[in-house]
């Protein structure tokens, strides 16, 4: 592969990155998917190793992503339906406000799904936030794996 291949597999790991933080491109697929056409065009011993490497970081911070932070907001009495309301009227919102929809449609969601569920707002708001700080975690996580996929992919792309 020469370097404007490289330098293409770079941008579109780069659009990856952007889609962890923007939910609108299925982040982690691209980064997988450009290290994997990366290796698969380079060959060797080292693009395979990158590979494999980049593969477990991103399967662990995937399984990480939805372990995680769904403990924590079990622990913190958010439930599961508060949860899939927020989901369901996050991806309604994404199509009534584009991009930012999808945070208020998650948040609406969630805060009328805890509101109905618990009777009160002094207990519907902060169970709102926990779910809140929930995503934020779990947006995190996949960041990090990213980011590690990533650094793995540019380290093996400087050495072959």
């Amino acid at each position: 592969m020469g370097v404007w291949g490289e330098v293409v597999v770079g941008l579109v790991i780069l659009i990856g990155i952007v889609g962890v933080v923007l939910p609108i491109l299925p982040g982690v697929i691209l980064v997988f998917a450009a290290i994997a056409v990366w290796a698969f065009m380079t060959g060797g011993a080292t693009a395979w190793t990158v590979l494999a490497v980049a593969t477990v970081a991103l399967v662990l911070s995937g399984v990480v992503k939805y372990t995680w932070p769904g403990k924590r907001m079990r622990e913190a009495g958010v439930s599961n339906r508060a949860l899939l309301v927020g989901a369901v009227l996050g991806i309604a919102g994404f199509f009534v406000i584009p991009i930012v929809g999808l945070f208020i449609g998650f948040v609406l969601g969630v805060y009328l799904a805890e509101l109905y569920r618990l009777k009160t707002n002094d207990l519907a708001w902060p169970a709102t936030v926990h779910a809140l700080k929930g995503v934020g975690l779990s947006m995190l996580v996949e960041l990090f794996g990213a980011l590690i996929a990533s650094g793995v992919w540019l380290a093996g792309a400087i050495i072959s």
